[in-house]
């Protein structure tokens, strides 16, 4: 009896574990974690002494997300954009359709989260990138949520503007990893100089499937 209820108790496990990982709320949060993770684990390889003590590394941890205004700023966004995946994620497991409701709350996170960013890569001085990953991210994402028509230039064939705003805003942050990829001599350069864009790049691929995804979400 105890062995059919393991089995069925792994079985449940497995159902519940498929369910979550699929979706864009799974993509979203999937490249968020791995790469929180990642910039950690870069943080504490590239210091400059190891750390002595475990106080010594809850120090540096807290200095690597709330050590200074843009700091801060990249924490929130990051923690809004988890929210943002799992409302994906609600919306997309509960209906299909998707849940337009939770669908549309998403989005509004995430258009949030995307200011949070850009001003973030203000105060470090990337504007580029705040005006891309930040405002014109913004722009698809509210846009998406509170404008359902086209605008009057954007030809009817042509796929949702808001999401491919979106697409857009993720463009000029991938070429630049894409080219401080094919800059790094692999067989010179250390383990850490390579991780970091490739951490990079497996995120926004993972963001670019869900931002694909996304675009299946509207009637």
């Amino acid at each position: 009896m105890s062995q059919m209820q393991g089995r069925a108790e792994s079985v449940q496990w497995w159902l519940a574990l498929r369910e979550r990982v699929q979706g864009p709320g799974w993509y979203y949060n999937f490249g968020n974690a791995f790469g929180l993770a990642t910039g950690i684990l870069l943080h504490f390889a590239t210091a400059p002494q190891p750390q002595a003590s475990a106080a010594d590394s809850i120090e540096m941890l807290i200095a690597y997300l709330a050590g200074g205004p843009s700091a801060m700023l990249l924490t929130v966004a990051m923690i809004i954009f988890f929210w943002s995946g799992e409302c994906y994620h609600r919306a997309w497991s509960s209906a299909n359709p998707p849940d337009v409701s939770l669908n549309k709350q998403g989005d509004v996170l995430s258009g949030w989260g995307a200011l949070a960013l850009g001003l973030g890569l203000l105060i470090l001085n990337q504007p580029v990138l705040a005006l891309t990953a930040g405002l014109l991210h913004a722009a698809g994402k509210f846009g998406s949520a509170y404008l359902i028509n086209k605008p009057p230039l954007w030809p009817a064939q042509w796929p949702d503007c808001w999401r491919t705003l979106v697409l857009l805003s993720r463009l000029p942050a991938l070429m630049a990893v894409v080219l401080e990829l094919s800059r790094i001599d692999m067989h010179s350069a250390a383990a850490t100089d390579v991780l970091a864009p490739v951490s990079i790049l497996i995120c926004y691929l993972l963001w670019l499937r869900a931002d694909i995804l996304l675009y299946g979400s509207k009637d």
